[in-house]
C-alpha cells in the first residue's frame, strides 16, 4: 500500500511540474486549445469516477450535471450580471440537488447496474428536452456568452494561458479530492460498495448514503466543468453540453485510463483526446462523431487486454520493478 502511495504521489508531482511549463513554450493557438479542452476533459473524467469508478455507479448521464453549470451561470450572467465566478457554484449546487433527488430514487428502490444506467440516461435526457422548449434558455438554438475581453472577475481572459492554467487548477482540485476520497473512511466504504454492495450493507454500511455523497461531489464537479466549457468557448447548445456523447467520453477516458483510480481519468483523457482530434484533423470536420468512433474503438481493445486500465499497467510494472531492485 505504501509502494503505491508513493508511486500515485510521484507521478502526480512530476505531471503537475511537466503541465505548468508546458505554456513556455510558446505554442500556437491551436494546440494551446487542444491542451486546455484535454485538462478539461481530465477534469470531467476524473469528477465521473468518483461516482462510477470509486462507488461502481457507472452513469451515463453526467452530461446533465455538466449542461446544468453551464446554463446556470451563463443564464445569471446573461441576466443578471452575476459573475460566473458566483455562478458557477450555485450551478454546481443545483446540480448536487438534481443528483441527489435521482440517485435517492434510483439508490432507495435497489437500482444498480444496467438499471442505474438506464436511469441516468433518462434524466439527462430529460434535461435536454427542458432546455429545448424554454426560450429563456436559448431552446436548440443555444446561448451566446457576451465577451467582455479581459475580465477576470467574469471569468474571461484574453490570453488562452489564462484559461490553461485556470483548467490546470480545476483538474488539481478534482486529484486532490479524489486522493483524499480514497485514503478516507468515505472511500474505504465506497470500494465496499462497488465491490458487493449486499455484504458492504450487511456490514452496517449505510450503503444509500455514501452513494449519494459519491452522486453530489461527482455532480458538483462535473458542473463547474461546464461553467469552464461556457466561459472558455462563450457558446452552450443543447448538442454540445447535453449530449450522450458527452457522457460518453467522459465515462471512456476514465476505463482507458484506469477506473477507480486517482490518476486513471486524467492518463486517459492525455493519451485519447489529442488522438480524437489527430483524427477529426485526419477526415476532416466533414465527418461527425468520427473520434467517437475512435473512442469505441480503443475502448473495445482496452477492455479486452487492458481491463486495468493504463494507470494499473503502469501501477504494476512500477511495483515489480521495486521489488526486483530490492
Amino acid at each position: 500500500m505504501r509502494n503505491k502511495n508513493t508511486w500515485t504521489i510521484c507521478l502526480s508531482f512530476f505531471v503537475v511540474i511537466m503541465l505548468c511549463g508546458i505554456p513556455l513554450f510558446n505554442l500556437s493557438s491551436y494546440i494551446m486549445n487542444i491542451l486546455i479542452m484535454m485538462l478539461l476533459f481530465a477534469f470531467l473524467s476524473t469528477a465521473w469516477n468518483i461516482l462510477g469508478g470509486f462507488a461502481g455507479q457507472h452513469s451515463l448521464g453526467h452530461a446533465a450535471f455538466i449542461g446544468v453549470g453551464a446554463y446556470t451561470s451563463t443564464y445569471l450572467f446573461n441576466h443578471y450580471g452575476l459573475s460566473p465566478w458566483i455562478g458557477m457554484l450555485i450551478g454546481g449546487i443545483l446540480a448536487v440537488l438534481m443528483a441527489l433527488i435521482m440517485g435517492y430514487s434510483a439508490f432507495r428502490s435497489g437500482m444498480k447496474g444496467p438499471f442505474f444506467l438506464l436511469v441516468t440516461i433518462a434524466s439527462a435526457q430529460i434535461i435536454m428536452l427542458l432546455v429545448l422548449n424554454i426560450r429563456e434558455l436559448g431552446g436548440a438554438s443555444g446561448i451566446t456568452v457576451p465577451s467582455q475581453g479581459h475580465f477576470p472577475l467574469l471569468f474571461q481572459f484574453e490570453s488562452k494561458i489564462s484559461y490553461y492554467y485556470v483548467a490546470l487548477s480545476f483538474l488539481l482540485l478534482s486529484l486532490i479530492i479524489s486522493f483524499a476520497i480514497s485514503k478516507s473512511k468515505i472511500g474505504y466504504y465506497l470500494i465496499a460498495v462497488r465491490e458487493n454492495d449486499e455484504a458492504a450493507q450487511a456490514l452496517g454500511i449505510n450503503t444509500v448514503k455514501f452513494k449519494l455523497i459519491a452522486t453530489g461531489i461527482s455532480a458538483f464537479l462535473s458542473a463547474l466543468g461546464g461553467t469552464f466549457y461556457a466561459q472558455y468557448i462563450l457558446f452552450i447548445d443543447p448538442e454540445s453540453i447535453l449530449s450522450l456523447g458527452l457522457s460518453i467520453e467522459v465515462l471512456v477516458f476514465a476505463i482507458l485510463g484506469g477506473i477507480g483510480t486517482v490518476l486513471g481519468p486524467m492518463i486517459g483523457a492525455f493519451i485519447l483526446y489529442p488522438m480524437g482530434e489527430f483524427a477529426r484533423y485526419l477526415w476532416g470536420g466533414g465527418t461527425a462523431g468520427i473520434h467517437l468512433l475512435f473512442y469505441g474503438a480503443f475502448l473495445m481493445i482496452c477492455i479486452i487486454y487492458m481491463p486495468q486500465g493504463v494507470a494499473g499497467i503502469v501501477r504494476n510494472t512500477a511495483m515489480k520493478v521495486q521489488r526486483t531492485s530490492n
